[in-house]
């Protein structure tokens, strides 16, 4: 058997605990470390809270909210109601659409311009049914006769809103007397099935109560700013507040988990040949200006009336493009009597 080894004093050399004291050393201090974040997460989630409430109550809400089935949708009209009606739809994710358009509202003088602001958007309630097409195009069909909007009106919408415009023109024909798309979304052709959504983590949305899309805004305004200097100090101001409030709330998450199924449900749909389509696409680089050109005259080979604009900009061409944009969007509708 082998003894233990001595000291020069004979005693035995006491076992080197420090091996064994290091990882629990380690272990506690990423224990307190974890406590800190946790910590730090509350305050702000709480502070973040608070200042929304505070911003909320200190600042009046634009436009008008309308009651729809189980909530209420939030309008913003330009005033002008004695002329043609022009609905504008927003793309997926924009925190006040009301604001988000006020630069081709202010072009559009003479149209009853109304913003309509979805389920999660704006001013609007942030719960909603499923994003279903069909509920949407319920949802603004609901609206728009509870404002008793003159008809036939024009719906002029901005990316996913492109889905929304498609359907919406089939369920009800004769109340669309064109339509306008802004850099639209087309659904992509296909015959797989689509499963449907599946309930998950919304880490957006932690972003949002948490503070952290607040800190964003605040200290890199840019990241959220329009870029575009058409806005007023005022609106840039707002459109950062609201998006520290809607960011990724649940009516948006689920709209954005059903792109694919929305898609599916639009195979092979077509506009109305008789319905006159006039489509805006963003010249970004030669090649997605070529694919969604190809895109959009495709669904549109049935009608016999459609105009394709190709404008300078980013995806947003409302931001930059809203002057060219309005006088295009008269002179087809005026082509269109």
């Amino acid at each position: 058997m082998r003894s233990s080894p001595r000291t020069a004093s004979g005693s035995a050399e006491a076992p080197d605990s420090g091996a064994r004291k290091k990882p629990r050393r380690g272990w506690r201090r990423a224990g307190i470390a974890a406590l800190i974040i946790l910590g730090l997460i509350l305050v702000s989630t709480v502070a973040n809270l608070v200042l929304e409430s505070t911003e909320k109550s200190g600042m009046a809400a634009y436009g008008e909210r309308i009651a729809v089935g189980s909530g209420s949708l939030n309008v913003y009209r330009n005033g002008q109601e004695d002329g043609q009606p022009i609905v504008l739809l927003s793309g997926l994710g924009t925190p006040a659409p009301g604001l988000d358009f006020a630069p081709l509202a202010r072009e559009l003088t003479g149209f009853d311009v109304i913003a309509v602001e979805g389920f999660g958007y704006g001013y609007s309630d942030m719960e909603a049914p499923p994003r279903t097409n069909e509920n949407i195009s319920t949802e603004l069909h609901e609206v728009l006769a509870k404002l008793q909007v003159k008809q036939p009106y024009v719906l002029a919408g901005h990316s996913i809103a492109g889905f929304y415009m498609l359907d919406y023109a089939n369920r009800y024909p004769t109340e669309v007397a064109a339509v306008v798309g802004i850099d639209a979304t087309i659904p992509k052709p296909g015959d797989q099935p689509v499963p449907d959504p599946e309930p998950g983590i919304n880490w957006e949305r932690a972003l949002a109560v948490t503070g952290i899309v607040r800190a964003v805004a605040a200290v890199a305004p840019g990241f959220v700013d329009p870029a575009s200097e058409a806005y007023t100090d005022d609106e840039l101001h707002r459109m950062r507040l609201m998006t520290s409030w809607n960011y990724g709330n649940p009516a948006v998450a689920d709209e954005t988990a059903r792109i694919a199924n929305n898609a599916a449900a639009l195979r092979g749909v077509t506009y109305p040949d008789d319905l006159p389509v006039l489509a805006f696409i963003a010249g970004e680089d030669s090649e997605s200006t070529t694919a969604k050109t190809s895109a959009t005259q495709n669904l549109l080979k049935n009608v016999r009336r459609h105009e394709v604009v190709t404008l300078e900009g980013n995806h947003y061409l409302h931001w930059t493009q809203s002057k060219r944009m309005a006088e295009e969007i008269q002179t087809f509708l005026a082509g269109s009597g």
